[in-house]
């Protein structure tokens, strides 16, 4: 790796930091090791620090699953759902209509305090999370409920709590105009306008018969775009392997030039748009990717799904790369545990602030550890 490529590697993060990565690609080319993106092997690791169980919950909760975690960008501290403590992996249901506590907290992003508390009673299954520039917190409640009065919908919290916008119809998936038939995530454009990523369960689809009967059964892998206040404007895409088509939109963002960036998790990629649906580029050596945020033109993407029965040959982990090249520059490897012997836990959400630190959500493929939902890694 070049010095003017390792700087860019590491923009945003501290000197040491900095130190520490610079010595250590050094070390390994001087041993002639190549760095592999897929496996992470031989690529710097930015933040060897790991904390995990980081954030707290009221006395008496327990944690539930997460998938989703973002810096609020007005005072940079942290927004994160946990799913109310109704279930885990390992057997129940993962919801919060069994227990009515609010499921959304804001995070103090150096203690783990909490600011905010928000969300009761409105959702059954947060899956995705967007907090626009006022503020404002963006909810995507992935499943229905069987009184067929709530869920797959998007709702519009202030930073108080109180609901200002739902898109959808409550308990009602569909693949009419506005309709969400399990909406994974949500994001807000630079003019104000809504983008919605619809449809999780296409990325086992593979043949094109398995693909007609998903669309038979209702499921969807599209992009819907509404009006600032909530009026569906467009939608694009569908169940498939071509440019502008998705198996599973799994998550959305905008950089600074105004594209949207897609997590195409279950093709294994990264699908970049315009403003308006037009398809621009793509990026294939990230990984599996399930959540993704941009800061300081690095993109910073999460892979939870990667092993030897899914992707194979490729790790989990944290791929770190420039933003305008499909280029891995540093990789942040899983942590290990006992209990998921083939490959240690990554996540689903991923969130990076001002001093570097990466926060994740570890998701829902990971069985609760008391004390936290979320796992810190820090520069030393």
């Amino acid at each position: 790796m070049s010095p003017s490529r390792l700087i860019v590697s590491v923009l945003g993060l501290g000197a040491a930091a900095f130190i520490a990565i610079h010595d250590s690609t050094a070390s390994l080319q001087a041993q002639g090791k190549v760095p592999n993106p897929i496996t992470g092997e031989n690529l710097p690791n930015p933040t060897p620090v790991v904390t995990r169980n980081w954030g707290t919950l009221p006395a008496g909760r327990t944690w539930g699953t997460s998938a989703g975690i973002e810096v609020d960008p007005i005072d940079g501290h942290l927004w994160a759902y946990e799913r109310c403590g109704a279930g885990t992996a390992g057997g129940g249901p993962v919801d919060c209509e069994n227990n009515p506590v609010d499921p959304v907290f804001k995070f103090d992003r150096k203690t783990g305090a909490i600011l905010a508390n928000i969300g009761k009673g409105v959702m059954v299954t947060p899956h995705g999370i967007h907090v626009d520039k006022q503020g404002n917190v963006w909810i995507a409640d992935f499943a229905g409920n069987k009184a067929g009065d709530r869920g797959h919908q998007v709702h519009k919290f202030s930073p108080k709590g109180e609901k200002l916008l739902s898109l959808g119809i409550a308990g009602k998936p569909g693949l009419a105009d506005g309709q969400f038939n399990q909406p994974n995530d949500v994001v807000v454009g630079p003019d104000g306008s809504i983008y919605v990523a619809d449809g999780h369960d296409a990325q086992g689809f593979i043949t094109p018969q398995q693909v007609a009967d998903g669309i038979k059964r209702g499921a969807s892998s599209r992009i819907q775009k509404f009006s600032p206040d909530g009026k569906f404007i467009k939608s694009w895409g569908g169940i498939g392997i071509k440019h502008g088509e998705f198996r599973t939109p799994h998550a959305l963002m905008f950089d600074a030039k105004g594209r949207l960036w897609v997590a195409d998790r279950g093709n294994h990629r990264l699908e970049i748009f315009d403003a308006d649906g037009k398809y621009l580029e793509s990026r294939y050596m990230f990984g599996r990717i399930s959540g993704f945020t941009i800061r300081n033109n690095m993109l910073y993407t999460i892979d939870s799904e990667s092993g030897p029965w899914n992707h194979t040959n490729w790790r989990d982990g944290v791929r770190i790369g420039p933003l305008d090249e499909d280029r891995v520059t540093a990789f942040v490897p899983p942590f290990e545990r006992e209990d998921r012997g083939y490959q240690g836990v990554a996540g689903e959400g991923i969130a990076v602030d001002a001093d570097g630190v990466i926060f994740a959500a570890e998701g829902p493929n990971s069985i609760r550890q008391a004390g936290g939902a979320f796992t810190k890694y820090s520069p030393k």
